[in-house]
């Protein structure tokens, strides 16, 4: 039931309001001087105020601006005497919003209180998806604690509040449109547009009238006016995903938008000014498309202000346990399946895999492991992967540190010896105690592998 709270000084004007909205299904608070009305604001969830213009003391005018500082969106009705419009222009131009003129039907005060509330209902949900969508693309809920993943993390909370152009670059997969998400909604413009375009996914043509809009009668087809993602984009941000793939004709019109913040549409001779952030993301090295002519050097140093390259899942393999637990947390939550877990074979194969198509790829087989996984629990063969799953060499590169785990006074021979006795131990336990599939996820010979059982001192099980 929608709230509303009715103010006057007039104690009959103050009835008559308030059981004609009661009888419309609105919950009336009513209050008989502004101080009082501002009480009932403060300590209830409001979600109209209709109040009289002049009272004595805290008069509507007063009311309104104190109940817009606590909130802002909260809409406020005002009642006024007919010599009072200017008043009333007034509190307008303060935030009111509308204001009867009495004497006024019946009909009139309904019909305006029921927009009121509707308009109301709609801000705050708006705003409620504003703060879940900034919750989900801040700083505190990027997955991953590789340390490159961290420096990249740094690197997006300095970028952000600034006006610069950013150049994202990764496979496929790495999440470069959750990065650009982050910047803009951790940016000034975060109640701003966020536009986004994947340049590859148009021709040349089709594209030109996607960014830059059209003219009625421009070409073959462009029955109406359309505006381009340029102009949809302003004030916010306009991310061109694939801009590797933008053709050399393009490029010299974005450069000028870049240069001069100014456009025209296709078949149009208006300049437009728009004042847009540009974000860009390829998975091409794009450094190499200039060498080759294929991309122009002036407009990759404009959109090069900033660079952030993602790495490939399969160089930061220590995410991928924080990344697992994530997905298995969001497909439990969509699945209903509060139990949901993943078991430690399960995860150690996971860790195993080249992962071609990153954490997107992941992402998919754990939706599909939630899915089918017999019971709560997902094992190995529910996380088989559309890659087809061999197993990838694994390097330990800088992002895994290993020195912290490593005495300073330790010999070479004792922690190689260390490292390589716990690989043969786990290769065993993985593979059930058959050598051969040991051997093999080992990338060794089945004789070497015996060797080293010999020397560590491990049971032969089985051939």
């Amino acid at each position: 039931m929608n709230t509303v709270l009715v103010v006057d000084d007039e104690p009959n004007y103050l009835i008559v309001l308030s059981e004609l909205l009661r009888e419309e299904g609105f919950e009336v608070f009513t209050a008989r001087s502004g101080g009082e009305g501002l009480g009932v604001v403060r300590e209830n969830d409001i979600d109209l105020v209709i109040t009289d213009m002049q009272m004595p003391g805290m008069d509507g005018l007063a009311l309104l601006t104190s109940v817009k500082a606590m909130n802002r969106d909260l809409p406020v009705i005002m009642v006024t005497a007919f010599g009072e419009v200017g008043k009333a222009v007034a509190a307008m131009r303060t935030g009111a919003y509308t204001y009867l003129t009495k004497p006024f039907n019946n009909e009139e005060l309904v019909v305006n209180a029921r927009k009121a509330v509707e308009h109301y209902s709609l801000v705050r949900e708006n705003r409620r998806l504003r703060d879940e969508v900034k919750a989900r693309y801040g700083f505190a809920n990027m997955v991953g604690k590789n340390p490159r993943m961290r420096q990249i993390y740094q690197l997006i909370e300095k970028v952000a509040p600034t006006p610069a152009s950013v150049l994202i670059t990764g496979e496929s997969g790495t999440g470069k449109e959750l990065v650009a998400r982050a910047i803009h909604f951790n940016s000034p413009r975060e109640k701003a547009p966020f536009i986004s375009v994947n340049c590859a996914a148009l021709p040349e043509t089709l594209l030109e009238s996607e960014l830059f809009g059209h003219e009625k009668g421009a070409f073959t087809g462009a029955a109406s006016l359309r505006k381009g993602r340029f102009e949809l984009a302003d004030t916010g941000t306009l991310f061109l995903d694939e801009i590797g793939d933008i053709p050399l004709t393009l490029q010299a019109k974005l450069l000028r938008v870049l240069q001069e913040r100014s456009f025209e549409r296709v078949g149009g001779s208006r300049l437009l000014s728009v004042d847009v952030r540009i974000i860009t993301a390829t998975n091409r090295e794009v450094r190499d498309e200039v060498e080759k002519g294929r991309f122009r050097e002036d407009l990759y140093y404009r959109l090069n202000v900033v660079h952030i390259h993602l790495p490939p899942l399969r160089e930061r393999i220590d995410d991928i346990p924080v990344l697992t637990a994530h997905f298995i947390a969001k497909f439990a939550k969509l699945l209903d399946r509060p139990n949901l877990e993943i078991s430690a074979e399960a995860l150690r194969f996971l860790m195993t895999l080249p992962w071609e198509g990153n954490i997107r790829e992941l992402e998919n087989t754990i939706e599909r492991a939630a899915i089918l996984c017999s019971g709560n629990r997902i094992e190995p063969e529910d996380v088989q992967p559309d890659s087809g799953g061999r197993p990838a060499q694994v390097r330990l590169g800088p992002e895994i540190d290993i020195e912290r785990l490593i005495p300073p006074d330790a010999a070479l021979s004792d922690v190689l010896d260390s490292i390589e006795e716990r690989m043969v131990r786990r290769a065993l336990e993985n593979a059930s105690g058959v050598q051969t599939r040991a051997a093999e996820r080992l990338g060794i010979t089945k004789s070497l592998l015996q060797y080293k059982m010999k020397k560590y001192g491990l049971q032969k099980k089985s051939a």
